[in-house]
């Protein structure tokens, strides 16, 4: 049976988990300095893709964590190096913020605009700019047959006092109103995501855990992708709701607190 102690690189989900909105959660630093002790590696998986790597090593570095970018990967870069493989330096009509179109133009994409664009795909990330012309034309290339790409399927982003905006889950549901068609998304829960992760990073799937409070996200992308999971209960997810949920994952701690605790103890003792 796995242990804790087995994992040679943890996958991290960033608010709910390693921080609640500009705090660190208790013991998360302490996290990190035995990962390094114990020569294990750590990614931060973000399904926001209206920022990217570097506004997240920004934000960590705020709170005290300083990293390597190359240490974040957002669904938008994911997404980006999916359709890289698929078609370089294809023609891409991308729903998303200028963070997001940096990205992929970094990536050798060619950003079209307008509806005599011809693209190869259309992409649509978590898009605080858009526009009913965005997704007017987005959803006659869709209706036409255009590859239709999403970075990720969340409905609702969560931000200061208990409040959401609505996320690409919820642009994705108006253009499937329109169009009758839906994505494929490539962020959490979806394998493909961990897919590129493994790829980038070098690892394999019996490597790596993906640590995370929301089961329908975190969790059933460990289940989807064949990997581990760890389950915390320092943001979404409650004891209660887990015991009802058919969502299930390899290891279960109250927080990154207690799983420190376990690796530095080499017992790996919580798991399901």
């Amino acid at each position: 049976m796995m242990k804790i102690t087995d994992i040679k690189c943890f996958v991290l989900d960033m608010d709910g988990t390693f921080y609640l909105g500009d705090q660190l959660i208790d013991g998360a630093l302490d996290f990190i300095k035995t990962l390094e002790k114990q020569n294990k590696e750590f990614v931060f998986l973000t399904n926001n893709s209206s920022k990217n790597k570097y506004a997240y090593q920004g934000k960590l570095k705020k709170m005290g964590l300083e990293i390597d970018p190359e240490r974040v990967l957002t669904s938008g870069e994911a997404t980006a190096i999916y359709l890289k493989n698929k078609k370089p330096e294809a023609k891409v009509f991308l729903l998303g913020t200028p963070l997001l179109e940096e990205e992929f133009t970094n990536a050798g994409f060619k950003l079209v605009k307008g509806r005599e664009c011809n693209p190869d795909f259309v992409v649509l990330g978590f898009d605080t700019t858009l526009t009913y012309e965005k997704l007017w034309i987005a959803c006659d290339f869709i209706r036409d047959g255009v590859e239709y790409i999403a970075t990720h399927p969340d409905y609702n982003c969560p931000i200061e006092n208990s409040k959401y905006m609505p996320d690409a889950g919820a642009m994705i549901d108006f253009i499937y109103a329109s169009t009758n068609k839906r994505p494929y998304v490539v962020g959490k829960p979806n394998k493909q995501i961990i897919d590129v992760l493994c790829d980038k990073y070098g690892f394999s799937k019996s490597e790596v855990a993906i640590v995370g409070d929301r089961l329908y996200t975190d969790i059933k992308t460990g289940m989807n992708s064949d990997i581990a999971s760890v389950l915390v209960y320092s943001g979404e997810t409650s004891p209660e709701q887990y015991s009802k949920s058919d969502i299930k994952a390899t290891f279960v701690y109250p927080s990154i607190k207690e799983l420190n605790e376990d690796l530095i103890n080499k017992d790996g003792g919580n798991y399901e």
